[in-house]
């Protein structure tokens, strides 16, 4: 596992601050501090609100979890190119180009899109239990057999292209609470399900991401209390006036359920 380049960036930063042995240059380059933000949509920020017009349907905001961490830490260079709908081709394709041997730290959500993830969900919202079931386990299928060597292709790249970076990998949250509020909707043999097959995603990413040196973030943890069907969801239900939102992390999941687990990881 790499070292926090965070941490030896304060490091270093307190060790100039405290001997005349460094001079103003050298002090400078310790500064020189350059974060990568790849992915899809977990990444962007979609369903966050207050999205950059710039972006396009890529739906970047600076509510986003990246956004929200390079305002708090303030690297020399952040460079955002999650994009929603992102699949592990799009990050290869268009999301690669910030990376160099200068980059000190990169983060990714990348792998819900190629598991079909938003099928799933249109599957289990508008189709029986026995068919979302059966659309969860092909799900879980592909996350066996396919998407493996698709994150390798990614995880790869990303080392090829900024070696000396810390990797951070975070994870999707289980949507649902069960035995929670909702009293319409999925029933809870599809809530079961649809986590079932959150947990084994991010089982399957965290995998790889440790083979590669990576470091995996899980999300579970923050977002536990804070499911769908929760007294305080940090995610989005089906939301019929803007349905690319549904099931996705509001501005409250950005900050409260994935930054800290990047600013830990960091």
């Amino acid at each position: 596992m790499k070292m926090s380049r965070f941490a030896a960036l304060t490091s270093s930063l307190l060790l100039a601050a405290g001997t005349a042995l460094f001079g103003a240059g050298q002090a400078s380059a310790a500064a020189d501090f350059g974060y990568v933000a790849l992915g899809d949509s977990y990444s962007s920020g979609l369903g966050a609100g207050n999205y950059d017009g710039t972006s396009g349907n890529c739906k970047r905001t600076n509510r986003a979890y990246p956004a929200l961490w390079a305002a708090a830490h303030s690297p020399q260079t952040f460079s955002f190119t999650a994009c929603s709908g992102a699949r592990t081709g799009d990050v290869l394709s268009g999301q690669l180009g910030p990376l160099n041997s200068g980059t000190d730290l990169v983060s990714i959500t990348i792998g819900g899109n190629d598991a079909g993830f938003s099928d799933v969900m249109t599957t289990c919202v508008l189709q029986s239990e026995a068919t979302c079931v059966s659309r969860v386990n092909q799900a879980k299928a592909y996350v066996d057999t396919t998407l493996p060597g698709r994150l390798d292709q990614v995880y790869s790249a990303i080392d090829s292209r900024a070696p000396a970076a810390r990797v951070v990998v975070l994870g999707y949250p289980r949507f649902y609470k069960l035995n929670g509020t909702c009293t319409a909707g999925l029933t809870e043999g599809e809530r079961a399900a649809i986590n079932g097959a959150a947990d084994h995603l991010n089982a399957a990413i965290a995998k790889r991401a440790a083979d590669h040196g990576f470091t995996f973030a899980s999300v579970a943890g923050t977002f536990t209390g804070h499911e769908i069907c929760s007294g305080s969801p940090w995610l989005h239900s089906v939301n019929w006036l803007n349905i690319a939102e549904s099931y996705h992390p509001t501005a409250a999941g950005q900050s409260g359920g994935y930054l800290p687990v990047l600013t830990n990881a960091a």
